[in-house]
């Protein structure tokens, strides 16, 4: 019979536990590929003390406990211990070919990840309370509830996505936010008729703003998202009365402009002009100003342009509308102020309009371009006392 291997202290040591010349501990296993591995720590035992200098961590057995959980789960147990910037990195991998405002947003989150302590820790020891903490430290650095909240449910599907791999068992981002976090996302608001009415008076009638009626005009009765505007060319199609949308015109400060497709599949559209936009889209071409040579990804000839002859961009028409609303409540202090107006504002007020006068889910899902039809019954959700006692007065008569 062959005698048992012992330790230092003559304790004797179970088949794959070894201790080293130096004292450390190691268990040798064979991992779920048919890969041997090794695991050390300088304790064989809870009750061993760590020596002076060296690392505190798990002692050997345990670890060797946690070992064989894993592998009669099936988890992977070299898996588990990557990064949560590497299992990141890894969930981008797997959809190649996305836009450049999603390849960039990756890349921004992966910066805030490196800069913080999540993105080191390996997946496997990442707890929903370190989650949630990390969702304070965003909030604490001044970042929107609604970018935080995007930001979570990207990890949540990485971690998901590790789960499904075998390399962990729980979804540490499986939580709502707002349990965490104030939700203080100023809700999107859509201009009443006699706000409408009442900027567009005021902007005809003011000369620095008088020029941007057009435009505000095409937005109100469109629903175009501002990028979509800015990628209108002269070449519109006014023989059916119709704008056809297939692509949109974006700024970047590293590259400058580029087109892309449109923000869904859904945003491939056709719509309708109205009198009102048609004749404001003929205008905005007689008034074109002088425009710069550019050619930009196959398309040219932008309908509207900035004082340097360049196709404007979402910045431009941000940076105005916040003048013409402090110009217009400086000038109208008597009546409720306007609040903070954005071009999104435009289209956010032609869904609702459209929605409170009746028009059919799916006929207005086309026309703003969503991506499903969710987010279309939302407006139907903004209906005033007004809206709501006329359309029972409608179905009543």
């Amino acid at each position: 019979m062959s005698e048992k291997r012992r330790d230092s202290k003559g304790r004797i040591l179970r088949t794959g536990e070894s201790q080293r010349k130096d004292g450390r501990y190691a268990y040798k296993y064979t991992d779920a590929y048919g890969k041997p591995q090794f695991v050390y720590s300088w304790r064989l035992v809870a009750t061993d003390k760590t020596p002076a200098g060296k690392r505190d961590d798990l002692p050997l057995r345990e670890k060797v406990k946690e070992i064989q959980r894993d592998l009669d789960d099936g988890i992977d147990t070299i898996g588990k211990k990557m990064t949560v910037c590497q299992l990141y990195a890894k969930q981008n991998s797997h959809r190649k070919n996305v836009k450049r405002s999603t390849e960039k947003g990756r890349e921004y989150l992966m910066a805030v990840l490196k800069a913080d302590p999540l993105g080191a820790k390996s997946i496997d020891t990442v707890k929903q309370s370190d989650a949630k903490e990390w969702a304070i430290r965003m909030d604490e650095k001044g970042y929107a509830y609604k970018t935080i909240n995007n930001w979570k449910r990207s990890l949540k599907a990485a971690f998901y996505t590790a789960i499904e791999d075998d390399c962990i068992r729980k979804n540490p981002f499986n939580f709502a936010l707002d349990m965490v976090l104030e939700d203080d996302t100023e809700e999107k608001i859509a201009l009443t008729q006699e706000q409408e009415d009442s900027l567009l008076a005021f902007a005809a009638g003011d000369p620095v703003y008088r020029k941007y009626c057009d435009e505000i005009i095409i937005l109100l009765g469109t629903g175009l998202r501002v990028s979509e505007l800015c990628g209108l060319t002269v070449n519109l199609d006014f023989a059916n009365q119709q704008i056809n949308v297939d692509h949109q015109l974006l700024r970047d400060s590293e590259t400058g402009y580029y087109v892309d497709a449109p923000k869904t599949k859904n945003g491939i559209r056709q719509i309708p002009m109205s009198d009102k936009v048609y004749e404001a889209l003929k205008r905005a071409v007689k008034n074109r100003g002088k425009a710069a040579a550019v050619n930009i990804d196959g398309y040219k000839n932008f309908l509207f342009l900035n004082q340097n002859g360049y196709p404007k961009t979402a910045s431009n028409y941000e940076s105005m509308f916040r003048g013409l609303v402090k110009k217009y409540n400086k000038n109208h202090k008597e009546n409720e102020a306007l609040p903070n107006i954005t071009p999104h504002t435009m289209r956010h007020t032609f869904c609702t309009r459209l929605a409170n006068a009746g028009m059919n889910p799916k006929a207005l899902q086309y026309i703003m371009g969503h991506s499903n039809i969710t987010m279309t019954l939302n407006y139907y959700a903004h209906a005033t006392y007004a809206s709501a006692k006329a359309e029972m007065d409608r179905l009543a008569a």
